[in-house]
C-alpha cells in the first residue's frame, strides 16, 4: 500500500504551468535531484533506523533519544548542502546549454531548493521516527514500512514544497534580500545540528565521511533533471512531466525495499567486512539474484511482479485525470510497462551488487548503497521514459504518413 502513495505525485503536474517554472526552466531540472534526496536522506534514515529497531538498538529510551535526535540532525545538515549544491548543478547544467547565467536565477534558486531540503527533510525525518518506533511497537517489520512511505511521501511532500516556495519567491523577486537572507539563515542553523549529531559516534563518522555517495547520486539526478528540462516543453514528449515522478518514485521505492531488507539480512546474520557463506561472490548470477529459493531472491521476485500492476493503476488513474495531457495508445502503453521493468529488475540486481560490495568492505548499505540507487534510479527513468515518448512517436509518425500515403494513392 505505501508503494502506491507515490502515485499522488503527478499531482504536481500543475505546477509546472505556474510562473515560476514558466519563467524558470532551471527549476525543472531542480526536480530529479531533489526528489532524489529522499534516497539520500530520509530513506537512508528509515533503513538506517529499520536496522537500529530490527537489532533492537533503540528499545532502551535513553538511546532511543540519543539515536533518533544525532540522526534528525544529521540529515538537516545533509539537506542544507546537498540542497545548495543542488542549486548550483541546476545552474551550471542549464549555463552550459544556453550559455548564459542570471542572477537573479541564482539566488531564486539556491533559496528554492536550500528551503524545499530542509523542509521537506524535517517534515519526513519526524514521519520516519514516529513510523519505525510505532511498528517496532506493534511487532511490524519496519523495513516493508518506513523505506516505501519515506520513498513515497518523499516524492509528494518535497515536489509540493519546492512549488509553493519556488512560486513564493518568485511573487517577491523584486525584494533583493530575501533570498540571501534565507540561505544564510538556514546555513547559520549547520552549527547546532553538528553539535547534536556529535552525540553519536556513529553518526558523527557519517557526517565526517558519508558525503561522497549523496553528492554524487545528487549530480547523477541531476542529469535527470537535464533530461526532463530539455524534452518537458516539445511536442513529442507531452505529459513528460507527469509521468516522470512516477517512474522514478516507483523504481526508488521498490530499490529501496530491497536493500534496506538486505542491509538488516547483512547486519542480523554476518559482521561487517565478512559475506555470507551463500553470498560469497560479489558479482552474482542474475538468476541466483532473481530464481532461488534464498530469502533476498524471494522479495526480489515479489517486487518485481508490483512493477506491471502498479504503473497501470498509476496510468489508469493519470488518464482518468489529465486524459488530455497524456499519450493513450497501446504502443505507448507497452512501451512505458516494459521500460518501468527493466528499470527495477536492472535496480534491483544493481542493488544484491551493491551491498555486498559495501558490506565487504566494512560499509553500511544503508548510508552507501539507497543514495547511488535511488540517482541511478532517477537517471533510468527519465532516459527510458524519454525514449518511450520518442519511440511511440516515431512509430505513430510513421503509421500516420503510411495512412496518408495509401489514401493517396487509392482510387478516385
Amino acid at each position: 500500500m505505501p508503494i502506491c502513495v507515490c502515485g499522488l505525485s503527478f499531482l504536481f503536474c500543475p505546477h509546472q504551468h505556474w510562473p515560476a517554472f514558466v519563467e524558470i526552466k532551471d527549476l525543472l531540472t531542480l526536480v530529479p535531484p531533489l526528489v532524489g534526496l529522499k534516497g539520500n536522506l530520509e530513506m537512508t534514515l528509515a533503513s538506517r533506523l529499520s536496522t537500529a529497531a530490527n537489532t533492537g538498538q533503540i528499545d532502551d529510551p535513553q538511546e532511543q533519544y540519543r539515536v533518533i535526535s544525532s540522526n534528525l540532525a544529521l540529515i538537516q545538515v545533509q539537506a542544507t548542502v546537498v540542497g545548495l549544491l543542488a542549486a548550483m548543478a541546476a545552474l551550471l547544467l542549464g549555463a552550459v546549454s544556453r550559455g548564459e547565467l542570471d542572477f537573479a536565477t541564482v539566488k531564486l534558486l539556491c533559496a528554492s531548493s536550500v528551503s524545499t531540503a530542509f523542509l521537506a527533510a524535517f517534515v519526513l525525518g519526524v514521519l520516519m521516527v514516529c513510523i519505525v518506533i510505532g511498528a517496532r511497537k506493534l511487532g511490524v517489520n519496519p523495513d516493508n514500512i518506513a523505506t516505501p512511505i519515506a520513498a513515497s511521501l518523499g516524492d509528494l511532500v518535497t515536489l509540493s514544497i519546492l512549488a509553493f516556495i519556488s512560486n513564493f519567491f518568485y511573487k517577491h523577486k523584486d525584494n533583493q534580500f530575501l533570498t540571501p537572507l534565507v540561505c544564510i539563515g538556514f546555513m547559520a542553523l549547520t552549527p547546532v545540528w553538528v553539535l547534536i549529531a556529535k552525540q553519536n559516534p556513529p553518526v558523527m563518522k557519517i557526517l565526517k565521511f558519508g558525503w561522497f555517495p549523496i553528492i554524487l547520486a545528487m549530480l547523477i539526478s541531476s542529469f535527470g533533471g537535464l533530461i526532463l528540462n530539455k524534452t518537458i516543453s516539445k511536442e513529442q514528449y507531452k505529459g513528460m512531466a507527469i509521468f516522470t515522478p512516477i517512474i522514478c518514485g516507483v523504481g526508488g521505492n521498490l530499490v529501496a525495499i530491497q536493500t534496506s531488507r538486505i542491509s538488516t539480512f547483512l547486519h542480523m546474520w554476518s559482521t561487517p567486512g565478512v559475506l555470507p557463506l551463500w553470498m560469497k561472490k560479489i558479482w552474482p548470477n542474475p538468476c541466483s539474484t532473481f530464481c532461488t529459493s534464498e530469502i533476498n531472491s524471494m522479495s526480489a521476485r515479489v517486487l518485481i511482479f508490483l512493477v506491471i500492476p502498479g504503473h497501470l493503476i498509476f496510468f489508469y488513474v493519470i488518464y482518468l485525470v489529465e486524459g488530455h495531457s497524456v499519450p493513450n495508445s497501446k504502443i505507448f502503453v507497452a512501451f512505458y510497462l516494459l521500460a518501468g521493468l527493466i528499470q527495477v529488475t536492472i535496480l534491483l540486481y544493481l542493488a544484491e551488487v551493491m551491498a555486498r560490495l559495501m558490506w565487504h568492505q566494512a560499509l553500511d548499505p544503508d548510508n552507501h548503497c539507497i543514495p547511488y540507487l535511488t540517482g541511478l534510479g532517477d537517471l533510468l527513468g527519465t532516459g527510458l521514459l524519454a525514449l518511450c515518448f520518442l519511440i511511440s512517436w516515431l512509430l505513430q509518425s510513421e503509421a500516420e504518413l503510411d495512412r496518408i500515403s495509401g489514401s493517396a494513392s487509392g482510387p478516385s
